[in-house]
């Protein structure tokens, strides 16, 4: 059997090339195909070689390829797929949009829709200054051609597999299609527990807009007796840094031993996105620290809120400085309640052991249906029965498998 996987791009090392790098694990011997390659950390690839599009020769494409949005869906079309029995797409662009016959089976990893076509539009042309002219006007045809092209190409795949219950509901939104839940792998067993904290807070992601790192940092600003360490950088450092108090130390990018040190020894982890699951979030309870994150998006499936009996953090429901400062004060008056211990078991329900048992299961069963379905024969019988020790996603959420 011959396996390729697509990825949108690979130019930096974030959650999703942590994903792709547990499908490799999976498809070892699978051809790896992306839009464009400019990546320096390989690990995620295991040494196999990678096949760009022609958007990688294009002016400036190193340092501008979102710039050639219009032309990806395009490019993603070219690649030439047509030798290959299975096709596995790791996808929150155009990655799923790649052309499979009816011989081929497709299964897409869908990280997103894309967001900023979707329903982030809107926020999308706040942050970028579009909201009135003529470069509005365009941006606007542009998301609309995207939208339409996402849409179609996601009926093209055989199954859609989402990173959380979250997504999942964007997907049956934009592409009126269910997806099954495997939620992405957290290396939890390289975040040892550590129960002894400091006195001091954390946050840790790229400096961009919809993190919103300026909220967190402002807010602890006006509250000199608090301690907040931030981790990380990118566009939005220069404000960042302005807005910054004395009680605020900024560290920029540091490595994976500096950041998990701080992860281990940090009072408690402030986290105010609203993303599609949160991989730090998880990270920070796999060191045994509880977590203050704003609570809509993945961060409601990943963290166990007040009031119950072993909590592993605390929600604010609205991205404003007032409604974080008093998810910190609640913390803070019910510090007792979150242990390390309940932190770190409830982390492991993440482990990255579970989501390549759960992906492998999941693909061998619906490749045995398809082979089934492409020679006549009788269906084999359902995933439980083949899979009895692959946990299934409750009503509830408390699974990885459904």
């Amino acid at each position: 059997m011959r396996v390729a996987i697509v990825h949108d791009w690979l130019v930096v090392s974030g959650g999703a090339e942590k994903v792709l790098q547990h499908i490799v694990e999976c498809f070892p011997q699978a051809d790896i195909y992306t839009l464009v390659d400019f990546l320096e950390d390989r690990t995620c690839l295991k040494g196999r070689p990678v096949q760009a599009t022609f958007i990688q020769k294009l002016p400036f494409a190193r340092k501008r390829y979102r710039g050639y949005l219009p032309l990806m869906p395009l490019a993603i079309e070219q690649i030439d797929l047509s030798a290959y029995d299975l096709v596995i797409s790791s996808s929150y662009a155009v990655a799923k949009g790649v052309l499979t016959g009816p011989d081929q089976l497709h299964v897409s990893y869908v990280h997103s829709p894309i967001r900023y076509a979707w329903d982030l539009q809107h926020q999308y042309l706040r942050e970028s200054g579009l909201t009135s002219g003529l470069k509005s006007i365009l941006a606007r045809v542009l998301l609309h051609y995207i939208r339409g092209w996402d849409f179609r190409s996601a009926q093209n795949v055989d199954y859609l597999i989402s990173n959380s219950r979250f997504v999942a509901r964007r997907i049956k939104k934009a592409y009126g299609r269910d997806a099954t839940v495997i939620y992405p792998p957290v290396n939890v067993n390289g975040l040892p527990l550590r129960t002894d904290k400091d006195d001091f807070y954390l946050t840790a992601s790229r400096m961009v807009p919809y993190k919103r790192i300026d909220l967190i940092v402002k807010a602890f600003s006006k509250t000199p007796q608090r301690r907040l360490v931030v981790i990380g950088d990118g566009p939005d450092m220069r404000k960042i840094k302005a807005s910054a108090g004395p009680n605020v130390e900024i560290m920029g990018y540091q490595s994976f031993e500096v950041l998990r040190d701080h992860l281990q020894r940090a009072r408690a982890f402030v986290f105010a996105a609203e993303e599609d699951f949160g991989i730090s979030v998880v990270e920070a309870q796999a060191c045994g620290t509880p977590v203050i994150a704003f609570g809509k998006g993945g961060a409601l499936e990943s963290v166990v809120g007040l009031p119950n009996e072993r909590p592993t953090g605390v929600f604010f429901r609205e991205q404003t400085g007032e409604s974080l400062l008093a998810a910190v004060d609640l913390f803070e008056r019910n510090q007792r309640l979150f242990a390390p211990q309940h932190c770190r078991k409830n982390a492991e329900r993440f482990a990255a052991e579970h989501f390549n048992a759960a992906l492998s299961a999941f693909i061998e069963v619906r490749l045995a249906r398809f082979r089934a379905d492409m020679r006549g024969n009788e269906l084999p019988p359902r995933t439980e029965e083949l899979r009895p020790a692959v946990k299934t996603t409750s009503a509830s959420g408390t699974g990885l498998f459904r």
